[in-house]
């Protein structure tokens, strides 16, 4: 449709109801259209009524009409979905025509063109058709074209109207050439173009330390970066290696403990068990003695002088002791008591003087080191631009970086242990 140049506007083809476009497109007796869910939705809230009306122009039926699909508008929009619905007739722009921003041409009447050029001389902005007098005339020969500009009319004199061409640089401000004979007499002047120039030169000179600069501060970074990424890797590397170490000292730590105990028991038991051998002895002489100690008694009190005499000789006789070793009064393990508090002191000693050396060592990580900038960088920093001293931009004071942060932690050739000073011995 839109090759015959017939040019629809969206809304014609929204449905009044869901505001979208037509789905599945009914037409109800007073020739609106809607789609067939959204009239069915609307007079089902109305069925109670029995009377149905239309939401456009409020005509009423009854009873309520049978809905039935329009082909003829559903195959209109199908189309219209895959070529794009028109909203009528457009011209394309003109690519001259001054648009909001641009610079327009002082000429012009009516419709603005953009301005093309700028002249320093008429102080106006012509567009390419205007323009063509100042390449044709020779009049206009002279004058000094240049792009474009809003601001043309601040490249004129306030007081006396003419064009600033020179530059003071006694009061660092364009003048004209009027302003010479008055307040601006005996000051430091050039022409504007030859400042300009200058400058440029100055300024490209700047941009290339500027470059310099750049370059090393990227390098200097990437320096960083590297050095950071090294510095995690390092320190994960060293989180394995002292956890692995002090795993192997906590596993060494408790074989020694399971060892000590295992040597006092075992030292318990012996002496337990050779105490109950004799214990046993002790016993059985104690019982034998008893029983002795009873004949005995029985014996003196026999009236009978044979029989006394018969049983004397067997009883008086002693019987043969045991021989019984020394026997500690005060059997204990305080002496093993005593050495393990020494062994406790002097491991938390060399745990201590292990812990400062180590602490010395990792204080000693760092990636970045102070230093103070060179006399000659500084003084080379601070050298005067175009002549006059200017404030260089702010920098930042780059220390060394190191490369290697964790390499000597952890290193057996990092030198002696560090002892603290022996403790005193627990009493």
């Amino acid at each position: 449709m839109a090759q015959a140049g017939v040019f629809l506007e969206h809304d014609q083809f929204n449905c009044s109801i869901c505001l979208d476009v037509l789905k599945d497109p009914v037409t109800i007796p007073c020739g609106h259209s809607y789609c067939k869910g959204c009239i069915k939705g609307y007079w089902d809230q109305d069925d109670y009524l029995g009377i149905y009306g239309c939401p456009q122009c409020r005509q009423s039926f009854a009873p309520r009409p049978v809905l039935g699909r329009n082909t003829m508008l559903a195959d209109v929009v199908e189309k219209l979905k895959k070529t794009g619905l028109h909203a009528g007739p457009t011209t394309p722009s003109d690519p001259t025509q001054a648009e909001p921003g641009d610079v327009e041409c002082d000429v012009c009447s009516g419709t603005k063109n953009k301005a093309f050029k700028s002249c320093l001389v008429c102080l106006a902005s012509y567009c390419e058709t205007h323009l063509q007098p100042h390449y044709e005339s020779p009049a206009f020969q002279k004058h000094k074209l240049v792009s474009p500009s809003k601001k043309i009319q601040e490249q004129i004199c306030s007081r006396h109207d003419k064009l600033l061409e020179v530059f003071c640089r006694t009061d660092q401000q364009c003048i004209c050439y009027l302003c010479l004979t008055d307040e601006h007499k005996g000051h430091d002047t050039v022409l504007a173009t030859a400042e300009m120039n200058e400058k440029k030169n100055a300024l490209a000179e700047m941009q290339r330390i500027s470059q310099q600069r750049i370059q090393e501060r990227e390098k200097e970074l990437a320096d960083l970066r590297q050095a950071t990424q090294i510095l995690t890797l390092s320190a994960q590397t060293a989180l394995e290696e002292s956890e692995r170490i002090f795993t192997e000292l906590v596993c060494s730590i408790e074989r020694r403990r399971t060892e000590v105990k295992e040597l006092i028991r075992g030292q318990e038991r012996a002496a337990v068990s050779q105490a109950e051998a004799l214990l046993q002895q002790l016993e059985q002489e104690i019982t034998e003695l008893k029983k002795r100690h009873g004949e005995l008694g029985e014996l003196s009190q026999t009236e009978d002088h044979i029989a006394f005499l018969q049983n004397c000789r067997s009883l008086c006789a002693q019987p043969v002791p045991v021989d019984l070793p020394n026997i500690t009064s005060d059997p204990n393990f305080g002496s093993m008591m005593t050495a393990l508090t020494e062994f406790q002191a002097l491991l938390e000693d060399v745990c201590q003087g292990g812990f400062v050396n180590i602490s010395e060592k990792v204080n000693h990580v760092t990636i970045i080191q102070s230093t103070r900038p060179n006399e000659s960088e500084a003084n080379a920093a601070s050298a005067p631009v175009l002549g006059q001293p200017v404030q260089t931009p702010f920098t930042i004071s780059v220390p060394t970086i190191s490369v290697f942060p964790f390499s000597s932690f952890g290193s057996r050739s990092a030198g002696p242990r560090q002892r603290m000073p022996p403790r005193r011995r627990r009493r």
